[in-house]
């Protein structure tokens, strides 16, 4: 093989690469599969917490929810919800809603069909023992799927959701800078006509069994933030089954849905 028909084949197997990349980690893609994003009215807010719950910060936001009457999305962790399953279970009184973010926050992209069941009915079961409540949302984490990981959600009657705005609240930018990112993206949303569904965490996959983990004091003072400015815009805060078509599960159907 000549030196063109090499770089043209390299460069083929980069753009191949490039474009599976995006299909599996790009939270808007829906070429693996539909996924909800967001609604199509640009007042309208999702705020969705990821990783949780935890034991320290998780109750500091439920109350600054409840200062403003907000309800949110929180998309717990299952190991999480088994050493603090008090708080999973006050989310759900609050009347927040519960999703599925897997039992070990693996990137499921490469794990094995019969590891990502596992993830996610494990999971599932560790709400509803908590709580009372099955899930029928799923955020795989850091955003990573196949299209089997689409499908094995939705055979566990979960609806895989990602999100359109990444406040980066793991990184250190202060709650200034997570606030800079919220109010430029949702700049950019009403912009293009749509909803907002704002990725932010309130716990870490790195947690210790007692809650030590993270600091998530930034994301409290950002949500703080995007509660102040948006109520005085007269922006809607919605939960993430606003967008869903059919958010009904059957708990009748538990043992057979999360059968391994």
């Amino acid at each position: 093989m000549n030196a063109t028909a090499l770089s043209i084949a390299a460069a083929t197997a980069g753009l191949a690469a490039g474009g599976y990349a995006y299909a599996a980690m790009w939270p808007t893609s829906q070429i693996f599969g539909h996924t909800i994003v967001a609604g199509h009215d640009p007042d309208e807010i999702a705020p969705t917490y990821d990783d949780g719950p935890n034991p320290v910060y998780t109750p500091q936001l439920l109350d600054l929810l409840d200062r403003y009457a907000v309800k949110a999305t929180f998309f717990l962790i299952g190991n999480h919800v088994q050493r603090h399953p008090q708080i999973a279970q006050e989310i759900v009184q609050r009347g927040h809603l519960v999703g599925n973010h897997t039992q070990t926050h693996p990137k499921l992209l490469f794990c094995s069909p019969a590891r990502v069941r596992r993830e996610l009915s494990t999971c599932q079961q560790a709400i509803y023992d908590a709580t009372g409540v099955l899930p029928t949302l799923f955020r795989p984490p850091h955003g990573a799927r196949r299209p089997d990981v689409l499908r094995t959600a939705r055979i566990l009657g979960l609806t895989p959701v990602l999100w359109n705005i990444t406040a980066k609240d793991w990184s250190p930018i202060g709650a200034e800078g997570i606030t800079r990112n919220i109010e430029a993206a949702l700049k950019r949303n009403r912009t293009r006509t749509r909803g907002s569904n704002i990725l932010l965490h309130d716990g870490s996959q790195l947690d210790a069994p007692n809650g030590v983990g993270p600091s998530r004091q930034d994301t409290l003072t950002a949500t703080a933030n995007l509660l102040q400015s948006a109520a005085a815009r007269k922006l809607r805060f919605v939960t993430i089954d606003r967008w869903q078509s059919n958010t009904s599960i059957s708990t009748a159907g538990i043992s057979k849905n999360l059968s391994f």
